[in-house]
């Protein structure tokens, strides 16, 4: 078990550079036949994996993959996400990772950036028109081409080619298309080229950054494995019971949070990898009745949907024993309540992709703070300096940008010195949040410097709006987004999902945030709906709201030229 230093550091504790490739050949020699992956009921052992990824990385090798080489994943949760990943990092090919739901224009926005030449999805056709379309276009050369049928156990892929027919899309195999059979066709083991894990890139995981332009952060494989190993770290001896863990994988695995700490942690603990093609809410619960995970990562939104399931009705959640939430602020009232439901710890953590994501996290025993994203991982500094330029170090509660340093801090942002130069100083990774630390060395976020509403010259956090709000026990979502004003510059706007059967107002909603924050801070309008955007990862997300207000700010503008125009 670690020791959890106060002093903004995650400790000395060496961890070595590997690669990723070792840690996956490692945990197949270690446990060949345990249940390596779970898939809507058809399981494989880590030996049947490991020798999907041989033959994978030889089917690569011989489309000419090897380094320097980038290799798109444009796939949901399924094993050949995994058997996929590592068979590209033993061919010596780079991952990029890609959103499936992604539309044909950020699709090839994101192949011309990173240059993949092949792109590895799903005979889908939600998915390989998309990609199909971008061929001769783009640097894409070969599509590899992967059938949900066959991953399926005999029943279910009976059923599915029976009455699914219709989702699947139409190709043939030819000099561009390659089946996964015909990837995995030859069972020759090559040989991974040798390289520094240190400064080999191991996976582009595009994010929007600090910036918001979408851009490719370059993550190694020591970057990679050093988070692996700072999450195993962080959990006490004891803290899972002995025998297999096994980790629900409903987090999509392109989203750098599922990719270390389902995957790749999952992997280096030996777990068995219970993936479910996306969040159903349903299916989610009744998987955990009847596989029973130990493990499970999430976001704040999953727990506040399976805390409203459960309300209504008794679910046995009771294997679980270790949950970290990351993505968005734990409000208080999930975290609680999914404990009393579950018995185990849920501990937020924090991260971002530059930094392969993970930077702290609240002890799994002992004190918690409330509001704290917790304490740094081994290894790790956390500094609060001056946002923006990040010249001068702040002191224990003062309000500065969050800055990070550790081992799992990105190389840069692929062919942009630029933007690496201006968010890596020294190793030092500018975060764009601004936060204070207190006196025990916990962490907390105040909000985006992006995200800062200036109303009338006044800094407004919307997190701190977001935290008052859930303190209504009615509210069960909520967010805020700054609007135009005419008077102030900027000003507050919060959306609120209820809970079922729970009824406010927004003048109520408005009378309660009296009571917490101050009267510049209270929003100009409340607005309550059915249900609130989110990311494919189950975030809330702003950027949908953000763009119905500038639409309606446009057309109020141009009814009000028309109205001009007229009277004169």
């Amino acid at each position: 078990m670690t020791e959890h230093p106060t002093d903004g550091s995650g400790g000395g504790y060496p961890l070595p550079a590997r690669s990723l490739t070792s840690l996956f050949e490692e945990a197949v020699a270690q446990w060949p036949e345990r249940p390596c992956i779970d898939f809507l009921d058809r399981k494989w052992t880590y030996r049947e994996i490991g020798d999907l990824v041989t033959r994978a990385a030889a089917g690569f090798r011989r489309l000419g993959v090897t380094r320097d080489t980038r290799v798109g994943l444009c796939l949901p949760n399924t094993p050949y996400a995994v058997i996929c990943y590592f068979a590209v990092l033993k061919a010596g090919g780079t991952v990029v990772n890609f959103n499936p739901l992604y539309v044909e224009r950020e699709i090839e926005h994101q192949i011309r950036d990173s240059g993949a030449t092949v792109m590895v999805t799903m005979d889908l056709k939600l998915m390989l028109p998309k990609v199909q379309g971008l061929l001769g276009r783009t640097s894409l050369k070969t599509v590899v081409v992967c059938p949900m049928a066959a991953i399926l156990p005999f029943s279910k892929a009976l059923l599915f080619r029976l009455f699914k027919r219709g989702d699947l899309a139409p190709w043939t195999s030819d000099a561009n298309h390659v089946s996964f059979a015909r990837l995995t066709a030859e069972a020759t083991p090559i040989e991974t080229p040798a390289f520094d894990p240190t400064t080999e890139v191991a996976v582009l995981q595009y994010t929007g950054g600090t910036t918001g332009t979408p851009k490719g952060a370059m993550l190694t494989h020591a970057n990679l494995t050093a988070n692996a190993e700072q999450i195993r770290l962080w959990i006490p001896d004891g803290a899972i019971a002995a025998g297999q863990p096994r980790m629900l994988g409903v987090l999509p695995l392109f989203h750098v949070f599922a990719m270390t700490v389902v995957m790749n942690f999952g992997l280096r603990m030996g777990a068995e990898l219970i993936l479910l093609p996306r969040f159903e809410l349903d299916q989610v619960l009744d998987t955990i009745e009847r596989k029973k995970p130990t493990l499970f990562p999430g976001v704040p939104t999953i727990y506040t949907a399976l805390n409203a399931a459960a309300a209504k009705g008794k679910r046995d959640l009771s294997s679980i024993e270790f949950c970290i939430s990351g993505g968005a602020p734990l409000p208080l009232d999930v975290k609680t309540r999914f404990e009393s439901l579950t018995g185990c710890r849920l501990v937020e953590g924090y991260g971002l992709s530059e930094a392969s994501p993970v930077v702290t996290c609240n002890p799994v025993t002992g004190e918690t703070k409330v509001g704290s994203i917790g304490l740094p991982v081994a290894g790790t500094t956390v500094e609060v300096r001056t946002p923006v330029t990040s010249t001068q170090l702040l002191g224990v509660g003062e309000r500065g940008e969050i800055c990070v340093r550790g081992p799992q801090v990105m190389l840069g942002y692929w062919r942009r010195p630029e933007d690496t130069a201006d968010q890596l100083r020294d190793g030092l990774l500018r975060t764009g949040d601004i936060g204070y630390r207190d006196a025990d060395g916990f962490v907390f976020l105040v909000d985006r410097i992006k995200d800062i509403i200036i109303c009338g010259g006044y800094n407004v956090y919307p997190r701190v709006l977001e935290e008052a709000l859930y303190q209504h026990e009615a509210v069960e979502e909520a967010t805020v987004i700054a609007v135009s004003d005419r008077y102030r510059g900027q000003a507050p706007k919060a959306f609120v999902k209820l809970r079922d059967g729970a009824e406010t107002t927004p003048e109520d909603l408005k009378v309660f945030l009296a009571g917490y924050v101050s009267k510049i801070e209270l929003p100009r309008e409340i607005e309550i709906r059915d249900s609130l955007p989110k990311t494919m990862v189950g975030k809330l997300s702003k950027k949908e709201l953000i763009a119905e207000e500038i639409a309606r700010d446009t057309a109020e503008a141009v009814g009000d030229r028309l109205h001009d125009d007229t009277s004169a």
